[in-house]
């Protein structure tokens, strides 16, 4: 028998191969990246906690520091509250804050009582702001008034305080102009040039108004109507202010209402006379809401009721043949 026969024997000079087996492939190895994620989340939230918490001590501590080196005061927000650090108590907004929690009517009752508080001193602000303008406007009236007065022409204007301020109407026939005309009488200049230099040293715009009376004009005369009559006069009484004592142009400003801002109505004797006229309003410099508390204080210092027709806003009509 041979010596290389036999079973299971291997040819002599090689090596039996090894048995090679399949890798394992590790199906939880998802878990690490998912463990990752979950640890770097909780840090995340773990620096957030710590970033929306703020040790009031240590930063009032902090904010005395930078108080004395720059020397403004530094105030943080709690619950978009601001907190003054230099208040006596730091933990006292989070004290009313924790109690306006509980008692759901805490803060609603400050809420209120900080908007009335708040309401009043604006209604004192606009009144002292309208008494104010009203004694400027009061002072520049006694100063017309005796310019006038100076002039020998006392009757010739009327004086009023209303919403836009000073209304000095002057009364156009037979003071200012002629029936249908726009060219100043002799009396209408010497009534201008004895109020133009105090109207020359007031800061108040001026606006001059032009007015008529419900006559129509003549038909086939100068005037197509009154509007165009009305808006001419008031223009030559401004370009005489500017021209007389020099009041700036720029604080002036004119307009012609025809008769439809009359100052009594048409059942009134005196209509015709009185509803053709030139206003030359000193305009209040105050607020709206200012402007609007001086009638009543005109009402009270001339012992009257304050009320206002259509006919009261210092507009007025001119007749053809008024």
């Amino acid at each position: 028998m041979s010596k290389n026969s036999g079973h299971g024997h291997a040819p002599k000079g090689r090596r039996p191969k090894k048995h090679e087996e399949e890798e394992h492939e590790n199906h939880e190895r998802w878990l690490v990246s998912y463990a990752d994620m979950l640890t770097l989340l909780f840090a995340l939230f773990v620096v957030l906690f710590a970033m929306s918490q703020v040790d009031l001590v240590k930063f009032t501590a902090f904010s005395h520091g930078l108080q004395e080196g720059f020397g403004a005061p530094v105030t943080i927000l709690n619950d978009g509250a601001a907190i003054d650090a230099d208040s006596e108590s730091p933990l006292k907004p989070v004290q009313v804050a924790e109690d306006a929690t509980i008692d759901g009517t805490a803060q609603t009752d400050a809420e209120k009582a900080a908007a009335e508080a708040a309401a009043a001193q604006a209604a004192q602000q606009t009144a002292a702001e309208a008494k104010a303008a009203y004694d400027q406007l009061s002072q520049a009236e006694q100063a017309l008034q005796q310019a006038l007065a100076a002039a020998g022409q006392s009757g010739a204007a009327q004086f009023v305080i209303d919403e836009r301020g000073l209304v000095v109407h002057v009364v156009s026939d037979p003071v200012l102009f002629a029936p249908e005309s726009a060219a100043l009488l002799g009396s209408g200049v010497t009534v201008l040039d004895a109020m133009a230099p105090t109207i020359a040293r007031l800061p108040n715009q001026v606006r001059v108004e032009g007015h008529a009376n419900s006559l129509p004009v003549t038909k086939g005369g100068p005037w197509p109507s009154n509007w165009e009559l009305s808006a001419v006069r008031a223009t030559t009484v401004l370009r005489h202010l500017s021209e007389a004592d020099g009041v700036p142009e720029d604080r002036m400003s004119a307009a012609g209402y025809g008769s439809t801002r009359p100052l009594v109505p048409d059942s009134d004797p005196s209509y015709v006379a009185v509803n053709r006229r030139v206003d030359i309003v000193v305009l209040s410099t105050a607020s709206a809401d200012a402007n609007a508390l001086l009638p009543g204080i005109e009402a009270a210092a001339h012992g009257t009721t304050s009320t206002t027709t259509a006919g009261q806003d210092g507009t007025d009509s001119e007749g053809g043949h008024g």
